[in-house]
């Protein structure tokens, strides 16, 4: 990721884990999310210092201590808290080049029961195994942005959609620009042809004995060469079928 795009993600983590949960069992459910089996996740400060608080505030088992999650029996409030504990410390964000792709690294018998609840939340994820993990995946930008709503990202998720947003709409113009650049370097050659043609049949005098709406088309193509089709109807109030019929009429005479 740019520096700009890691600077967010961390943003997010750290207002994610800048949560003061009011409730007592979502400070509960956030320390059971917490709960760390990968090897030198609590070197992370961000996390270590969401551990002391929640400590202070909920005494009882330390986080690390393997201890399950009820999800089917517990509030939807309490659901998220541990879905909060869980991403920030099994889980990565990454939104390189516009791709967004969250992952949930848990231990291998977790990821299908999470893959699961994350499915009945209405945030459809995908699971594998991968080197002995179990590996939970959101790979749509909408999905990843729901889960991460849900769990109380609130400015640094605004921002990142506004990104987003950015990056679509700079996709959606360049598109368009690009497909104007390309008919009107078709326009381009097709006058040029026309052109062409109409010098030829003027020449040996052909073009005077066709019908005056092949001629009528002829002289408004020479007048302005860088008409459309359409832009030719409108000046000569005729059907652009017409013009059309015209113009492929004179290219056949020229080059038959």
């Amino acid at each position: 990721m740019a520096g700009t795009e890691r600077d967010l993600v961390l943003a997010l983590r750290a207002e994610l884990a800048g949560i003061d949960p009011a409730r007592d069992c979502d400070r509960a459910a956030e320390r059971l999310g917490l709960e760390v089996d990968l090897p030198g996740r609590w070197r992370d400060a961000t996390l270590a210092r969401l551990a002391v608080r929640l400590a202070r505030r909920e005494p009882g088992e330390a986080p690390g201590t393997a201890v399950a999650f009820d999800w089917p029996n517990r509030a939807e409030h309490c659901r998220m808290a541990w879905l909060r504990g869980r991403f920030l410390s099994h889980g990565s964000l990454s939104i390189a080049n516009g791709r967004t792709h969250l992952e949930l690294v848990v231990a291998p018998e977790e990821a299908p029961a999470l893959a699961t609840w994350l499915d009945d939340a209405g945030i459809p994820p995908s699971w594998r195994i991968r080197r002995g993990r179990g590996v939970v995946t959101l790979k749509s930008a909408e999905t990843v942005q729901l889960l991460l709503r849900r769990i109380g990202a609130g400015a640094s998720l605004l921002e990142l959609e506004t990104r987003q947003v950015a990056r679509t709409l700079r996709g959606e113009l360049n598109r368009v620009i690009n497909a104007e650049s390309a008919n009107l370097a078709r326009t381009v050659r097709a006058a040029g042809r026309q052109l062409d043609a109409i010098a030829a049949v003027t020449a040996d005098g052909r073009l005077a004995e066709e019908p005056p709406t092949v001629r009528a088309v002829a002289a408004a193509r020479r007048e302005t060469p860088e008409a459309t089709l359409g832009e030719l109807a409108d000046r000569l109030a005729i059907h652009r079928s017409a013009v059309q019929r015209a113009l492929d009429r004179i290219e056949q005479l020229a080059f038959a």
